[in-house]
């Protein structure tokens, strides 16, 4: 499919008083990798969180303007969250398998909660998000083993192989790589870049080398406002603004 799959009109989100996110306007088209680049605490993942409604789950936090998935306005009359969250996945920066559950149960989760039980049906499913997910061949004869006995960079793919599951349009990846090893990283990267075929990826990362290598276009925040969006190689050869140009070269953040 062509065209924009996010679209994100004048979005601001809040911690009671405290202004996070300031007039973001943004869209996302299909089968692209977007990276949100940025110094800590300028709102990169409070934005992400406001994109599969997780950011309303916050303790006095809300959220104002509009995102679009798909043409629908998520923040709609009536549209429920949990359809978002099984519409726009997400992938966070520790892997988080759920504990007590087997490799295939973690996969499987969101499957069942959309009220699949056919155990034929679950089975492909699960294999064609391992496979997806490049884990297939190093698990796929301990499935009933628990996801937490996994090695971390497994078990970020595995976190990666349950999101993809359900079959989403889009996952978000809040720097999905900084608690891992270089080998698992560069796996990780590996697997964005072909996950783009199937999906649209929006992540958060620090590590500016990860962004120019894995990201068709790059946004760069610094205190809650988008200061400069646009393709990768432009943002990190040719940026328009002063501050992107500043941090960029290492000049702040």
């Amino acid at each position: 499919m062509d065209g924009e799959v996010l679209k994100v009109e004048k979005l601001n989100a809040y911690f009671n008083d405290f202004h996070a996110v300031k007039d973001v306007d943004l869209s996302v088209n299909y089968h692209e990798v977007v990276a949100l680049i940025g110094p800590s605490g300028c709102g990169k993942s409070t934005f992400i969180r406001c994109l599969n409604r997780l950011h309303e789950e916050v303790p006095g936090a809300r959220c104002t303007g509009n995102v679009w998935l798909d043409g629908q306005n998520i923040y709609g009359k009536g549209v429920d969250p949990v359809v978002v969250r099984r519409n726009v996945g997400m992938v966070f920066q520790k892997p988080n398998p759920f504990p007590g559950l087997s490799i295939f149960d973690n996969v499987a989760v969101g499957l069942r909660l959309a009220g699949v039980t056919k155990k034929s049906v679950l089975s492909e499913a699960v294999e064609e998000a391992l496979r997806k997910s490049a884990l297939w061949t190093e698990v796929k004869d301990k499935l009933k083993k628990p996801g937490t006995g996994l090695s971390g960079g497994q078990q970020q793919r595995l976190c990666i192989a349950r999101a993809l599951a359900v079959k989403p349009p889009v996952i978000l990846m809040d720097e999905p790589t900084s608690a891992l090893d270089p080998i698992s990283t560069a796996k990780i990267e590996e697997l964005i870049v072909e996950l783009k075929n199937d999906v649209t990826v929006v992540i958060v990362t620090h590590n500016m080398q990860q962004a120019s290598r894995i990201s068709g276009r790059t946004a760069f925040f610094l205190l809650g406002e988008l200061i400069e969006y646009g393709k990768t190689s432009k943002i990190f050869t040719k940026p328009q603004n002063l501050k992107t140009e500043q941090y960029i070269t290492g000049r702040f953040g």
